[in-house]
Parts: C-alpha cells; structure tokens; sequence
C-alpha cells in the first residue's frame, strides 16, 4: 500500500519537529492507542485496537526513526502484529519550512499488511488509511496551535485530545462520503507520522 502526501501546519519548522517527537501528542492523535513509549533513542513501542470492518484486536508495534536531520526529515521505520494480522513499511518525512512562517509536512510510504486484517479488502484499507491520516493532521494542528498559544503566554498547554467517539465520527463520514460504510474506525498510529508514516503506518496504521 502506497500513502504519500502532505500537509500544512501554522507554525514554525522546529515548533513542528518538537511536536513530533512527543509521543503524549502523537498517542492523542489516534484514540485507541493503549500506550506509546520511548524504548531507545529515536525507538517507540506502542500497543493500539485496530478494527476494520469486521476485523478487530490489539496491535504491537515497534516504530524506529532512522538517517534524522533535526528538524528537516526523518525516515520511520515500522514493524506491527496481532491477531488482525501485521503491518510493515518505510516512510519518509520532510518538513519544509515556508517563507510564510507555516511548515509543510510531506510523507511518502509503503506498507506491507497481511492477515485477516488484508481480507478486508484493498480498497477499503486505502480509504480508512487516507482518512485516518487527515483526521490524525487536524488533531496536530489543534495541538500545535494549543503548543504556541501557551509558548507565546508563558501559560501551561491547553490542549483536550478528540474522544474515540468524535474521531470515528470524523472517519465514518469520510466514508460515507466515498466508500463503504464502517463502523467504529479504529487503527494504529503506525505512521504518525505520520505519523503515521504516519501514524496509520504509524499502526496499520498506521497512518
């Protein structure tokens, strides 16, 4: 499965990368993941539901970021299973930052899934990925806004994560609106990075 893509945030480059590299906001991306910690320098570990269509259950993951230039690009490296089945891929991340102060995320990844959670069929894991992805962008943005907010006040960060409920509501619509109907669409943030790459590559996810 090929994700790419990109997204802009309102804010300054290194504010950006620095958020990235809180898995407190990279866990609060995607509701559902169970924990997210740092095992190593530049390594996480993460345990996630998963549920697609009829496929569901727990997710473990390893996400490993490699070839860093702070705060220009990273690759991320990520290797997940569970009784849905696994997930493998490779994404790179670059953030750019642009003469108008905004910095623009670009992702390119593949990944890998087999298992039950591949008979689910390509078509819906490509959409339910792509959705995850921008419902995962805008909780960062909100994120990010709250990090400079509190950065510019001196205040400490006033920042409330979407509930499950709120962030399946989200995808389903993106569903409804092109593909198939699902139910409660929960991933793992494989990706992040992004964060998928991205957080779905972030766990099927992740993106």
């Amino acid at each position: 499965m090929k994700l790419e893509g990109e997204h802009v945030f309102n804010g300054p480059r290194e504010d950006v990368w620095e958020m990235f590299y809180d898995p407190a906001i990279l866990a609060s991306a995607v509701p559902g993941m169970d924990k997210l910690d740092v095992v190593a320098e530049n390594v996480y570990e993460g345990v996630m539901n998963v549920r697609i269509g009829p496929v569901s259950g727990k997710f473990q993951g390893k996400l490993t970021l490699t070839d860093v230039v702070e705060p220009e690009n990273l690759t991320l490296t990520v290797d997940g299973k569970g009784a849905p089945g696994y997930g493998k891929g490779v994404g790179k991340v670059a953030f750019i930052q642009n003469s108008d102060g905004t910095t623009t995320l670009k992702y390119d990844g593949d990944m890998n899934i087999g298992g039950a959670l591949a008979s689910v069929g390509q078509r819906m894991i490509d959409s339910v990925a792509k959705s995850m992805i921008r419902s995962a962008f805008e909780t960062l943005d909100k994120a990010l806004e709250a990090r400079l907010a509190a950065k510019k006040t001196g205040t400490e960060v006033n920042f409330t994560p979407p509930t499950q409920t709120e962030f399946a509501t989200g995808v389903a619509k993106d569903m409804v609106g092109g593909f198939t109907k699902v139910p409660e669409l929960r991933l793992i943030l494989y990706i992040l990075p992004v964060v998928a790459v991205l957080v779905i590559l972030a766990l099927t996810l992740s993106k």
